[in-house]
C-alpha cells in the first residue's frame, strides 16, 4: 500500500501457509513497485504488473521445489487525481465501493462457485456450502499467465473504497459490511471492527482489510 500515490492492494495466497505467504508477498511487492512508475496510463501498469507478478512466483517456483503449486489472488487498485480508480482483479479477494450510500461490489469473484452462479447452475444461497466453493478456476500462479480482470471506477469526496481477502466476506454479509461502513468514518476503526466481526462468526481463514475514504 502506497497511501501518497493513490496505490491500495490485498493478496490472499494458497499452496501452504509458508508457499501462500510467498506467494502473496511476491505479487504484492511486484504490482506495488510497476504501479510505482510514472505513468499516464494506469491500465497498462496493471497489466505490466500481474504479467511480472506471474514471471516472479513462476521463477520461485522454479528455484524452490518446495514452492511448486503456490498461487494468490490480487485485487490492485490506483486512484489517478481526476476521481478515477483503476483496478485489476484476479481471484476472490474482493473490492466494494460505498457511495451515495449504496455499496457495490466492483469486482467479480473468480471461483468455480461463482461460474455456477452466472450459468445459473447454482443459486447464491447455496454457493457458501458448497464443496467446490474453496476452488479458484484464475489465480495468479506459475503454470499459466495471468487473466486478470481491468477495470476503471469513478469516486468522489467521502466514498469509501474496501478491499478484503474472502476471510472477510465469507463472513460478513454485504448488508453487515454496509452497516458496518457506514457507522464507522474512521478507516482504521472501520478494519478493527470489520475483523472483530469476521472473527466473532467463525474466523475460519486469513483476513486481510483495506479500507480507504476519499478526501479532496
Amino acid at each position: 500500500m502506497d497511501v501518497e500515490r493513490g496505490i491500495f492492494l490485498v493478496a490472499d495466497g494458497m499452496g501452504g501457509h509458508a508457499a501462500g505467504e510467498i506467494a502473496s508477498n511476491l505479487a504484492a511487492d511486484t504490482v506495488l513497485e510497476c504501479l510505482s512508475t510514472e505513468s499516464s496510463d494506469p491500465r497498462a501498469l496493471l497489466e505490466e504488473g500481474f504479467a511480472l507478478a506471474h514471471r516472479s512466483i513462476q521463477q520461485c517456483c522454479q528455484g524452490d521445489p518446495k514452492t511448486a503449486g503456490m498461487g494468490t489472488t490480487l485485487t490492485a487498485a490506483v486512484l489517478d487525481w481526476d476521481g478515477r480508480l483503476h483496478v485489476g482483479h484476479i481471484g476472490d479477494s474482493r473490492l466494494y465501493h460505498l457511495t451515495g450510500g449504496a455499496l457495490r461490489q466492483v469486482t467479480h469473484d473468480h471461483t468455480w462457485v461463482q461460474r455456477e452462479i452466472d450459468a445459473g447452475r447454482v443459486t447464491p444461497d447455496a454457493a457458501a456450502s458448497h464443496p467446490f466453493s474453496h476452488i479458484l478456476p484464475r489465480v495468479l500462479a506459475a503454470d499459466e499467465p495471468p487473466d486478470p480482470d481491468l477495470l476503471c471506477v469513478n469516486v468522489v469526496v467521502d466514498d469509501v473504497l474496501l478491499l478484503c481477502s474472502d476471510g472477510l466476506h465469507n463472513m460478513l454479509s454485504a448488508q453487515a459490511i454496509l452497516d458496518m461502513l457506514v457507522a464507522h468514518a474512521d478507516p482504521g476503526t472501520l478494519v478493527r471492527q470489520l475483523v472483530t466481526a469476521a472473527n466473532a462468526e467463525g474466523g475460519t481463514d486469513n483476513i486481510s482489510v483495506v479500507a480507504v475514504r476519499i478526501h479532496p
